[in-house]
This record gives C-alpha cells, structure tokens and sequence, in this order.
C-alpha cells in the first residue's frame, strides 16, 4: 500500500501507472505503458493466438479495435520487416493499441531486427502491459467487447473522466465504413510468392492465370498464396468499378478480407460484386469479402457478441466433411438463416454454430468466413486456393489439381 513504512524507515511508494484503459462503462485498468505515447479510442476484443503476434498487429481488419492477447508472453522473438501482414504500407491506419500480460522481455530469436517496444512506438500504437488479461477477456465474454481508450503517459498524468467520456461518445464499428482507411490508393500488380526456409520469399516468374484482388484491407499472405498457384494478381482499390475490373480481362475476381461493419461498406461494394456475379467469372472471398458476397446474394450480416479473434478455431467444411483448425478475425458475421434459396452454408464453426462459408448453387462462386491463408495460424485450409484456382481452370478446360498436397519439408519448417 502507498504510505507504508519498511524496515529502512523509507515510505514505500507503489509505482505509478504509465498506461491506462478506460472502458466506456467506466471500468478502469491501470498498469506500464508501451509502444507509442498518446491515446487511441477503439473495441476491445481478444486473441487467442500464442504465436504471430507481429502478423496480427498488422492485419488490417484489426482497424479500429484494442487487441488483448491471452497469452501472457509476447514480444520475446522482437519484430522484423519480413512478417508485417498489411499489403498497403503507404496506410498507418490499422489496429488501435495492444494490450499485454506481461512486460515485454528482450528479443531472442535469428529474425528478430527490433524490440516490439520500439516497433509499437515507431507504427504509433499505443500499448501496455501488466494487465489481468484473464479478467478484461472475462469481462469481454459476459459482456461483449467494449469501446475503450487506451493512453500511455510517462509520467503517469490521467483525466479519466475525460477518457471515460472520450470512449462512451465513440459510436462504435456499427455502421462504420473503415476499408478506405486501408485499401489501396492505386493499382498494383503482385508476384510474391510464400517464405521458404534459407529462400525467403519468391517471385513468380510464369503466371497461368490472372486474378483481379479487390482491396478492403487484404493480407499479404494471401496474395502469396495466389501467386503461388500460378497467378498473376493486380490488386484495385474498393472504390473500383466493375467496368474497369471487367476490362483487365481476368481469370477470376478475388475478395479480400479487411475491416469495420460489412453492411456500411456494402453500400457502394455490393453493386459492384452484383455485375461482377453476372460476368460469370470465378469469385472467391475471405472475411469481409465473405460477407459482402453474403449481401450481394440476399443475405444479412450481424454484430457478434465477442467475435472470432485466434489461431485456434475448429470449423466443419460440409463440402468435404472435415474438420478443420483455423485463423480467425470477425466481429460480424453472416446470418446463416438470411442465405437464400441457391445459396448452400458449406463451412459452420464449431464454437457457436455461426456460418463459416457459402458458395452458389451452380455458379463457380464461394466465399468463407475464416482466413485460410493463416499467417499465423494453421494451414489447413490451403486447399481453398487450390478449389479457387480449378474453378479458374474448369473455366479453360483444364483438369483440376488435388485440393490437398502434403506440403515439403521447406514448408513445413517455415510454419
């Protein structure tokens, strides 16, 4: 307790609080700053991931929310410019500040090129750590995930008042359009291919195939992952018109994962994903892309009660009957009882029985909830690329190639 007497006869101060989180209902966590100096207001939500914490920093569909990581060690492999996730790096738009169990201790690994301290400070997001994560993320799952602001001041000087004011006038990501703040600025192509061990990442050199990605905040995992099946991907911003798609003459149309409430950015997203559908080009999309083919079909998104953040989410694929351990990040999801007729469910999580998946009855059209392309999480929904690319490829008269192929010992230890 502040004021106590030790046996030196010194007064023994507790130390103050450089890092504040102030619920919107006035709950209150004190503990040590981290990363930027400043405050953010944002939703708290958790990730249940152990591993990948530098991927998920830089996921954009992170924009707007307070990441609290359950598991109480991060930061001690540092940081490095090889897994940063974001595929627009001219954004600094993206997740609003990161909480942490325990204080971040020195870098220990071979790729590591900066203290996650100093990454945080220098991508202005603001950080703490020493918080009871066990007690925010029980607070999260009884009473869903809160706006807050988060602030970090060396020396300890709070208005928490103003603070709780500041987070209960944020209207929350209901209604919130986020992807311009992330998309790209203008076209680009994309030839990356995945992280080999002792390679680092490839190039492709002969593409099969071209894929137009539409970009409301999408991963570079993915894009790799493209590209490693034989495509060339030009990435447009969301704003792009279908015309404009159309006239690039591609093999199929992608849609990417990304931020806020779908039904906000559905507005000028939607009709756009309507003319693409009647092209009868293959579509394939992930996340929020998942959800605005959702919207373009008939169907309704919702708010979710605590969402879907982590590596560790078991969901069935119907189509094949397995199941399957997946990255998630979604605080919406697809009302599976709006899907209308000729529209199949074909993934549900196995968590909360919420829709995972569709795809169009007779049409070369599908779309899940889920990040298949990980990073970081597992692989086993690789194979989705795969039955993306055989939808191009019956389109050309090509036989399909095996949705599932044990990856090589490389692949394996690049995990």
């Amino acid at each position: 307790m502040t004021g106590e007497t030790g046996s030196t006869g010194v007064a023994w101060q507790e130390p103050k609080a450089t890092g504040v989180l102030v619920l919107a209902d006035g709950t209150v966590f004190r503990a040590a700053g981290l990363g930027a100096m400043g405050e953010a207001v944002g939703e708290v939500c958790f990730n249940t991931a152990i591993t990948g914490y530098q991927e998920i920093l830089t996921d954009p569909s992170y924009a707007g929310q307070i990441i609290t990581f359950t598991f109480p060690h991060v930061g001690n492999v540092g940081t490095n410019e090889e897994d940063i996730e974001t595929a627009n790096l001219a954004s600094t738009s993206g997740v609003r500040g990161c909480i942490l169990r325990a204080p971040v201790t020195d870098p220990s690994n071979w790729r590591s090129g900066k203290h996650l301290d100093a990454w945080l400070a220098a991508r202005g997001i603001v950080a703490m750590c020493g918080i009871d994560t066990r007690a925010l993320t029980a607070h999260i799952r009884q009473n869903g995930m809160p706006n807050a602001v988060i602030a970090h001041d060396p020396d300890g000087n709070f208005d928490i008042a103003a603070l709780k004011a500041r987070a209960a006038a944020w209207p929350g990501l209901e209604g919130m359009d986020l992807v311009p703040d992330v998309t790209t600025a203008q076209r680009y192509d994309w030839d990356e291919t995945s992280w080999r061990l002792g390679s680092g990442y490839g190039r492709l050199e002969d593409a099969e195939h071209h894929v137009v990605a539409i970009d409301y905040g999408v991963k570079r995992n993915i894009l790799r992952l493209l590209a490693d099946r034989g495509c060339k991907v030009t990435v447009v911003p969301a704003s792009t018109a279908a015309a404009d798609i159309l006239a690039m003459q591609p093999d199929g149309i992608f849609l990417s994962n990304g931020p806020g409430d779908p039904a906000a950015t559905g507005e000028y997203a939607v009709p756009v994903i309507r003319d693409l559908l009647a092209s009868g080009l293959p579509v394939f999309g992930i996340c929020l892309g998942h959800q605005m083919l959702a919207l373009a079909l008939g169907g309704e998104t919702g708010k979710m009660h605590q969402g879907h953040h982590g590596a560790n989410h078991p969901v069935k694929d119907h189509t094949t009957g397995k199941v399957e351990i997946v990255s998630m990040n979604h605080g919406f999801a697809v009302q599976s009882a709006s899907l209308p007729d000729g529209v199949e469910e074909t993934h549900v999580s196995l968590f909360d029985g919420s829709n995972c998946g569709l795809r169009l009855t007779g049409k070369p059209v599908f779309s899940v909830q889920h990040h298949p392309e990980a990073s970081p999480g597992p692989q086993d929904s690789h194979y989705l690329f795969t039955r993306f690319i055989n939808l191009i490829r019956a389109r050309k008269n090509l036989p399909p190639l095996p949705e599932r192929v044990e990856p090589d010992r490389a692949l394996r230890e690049s995990a």
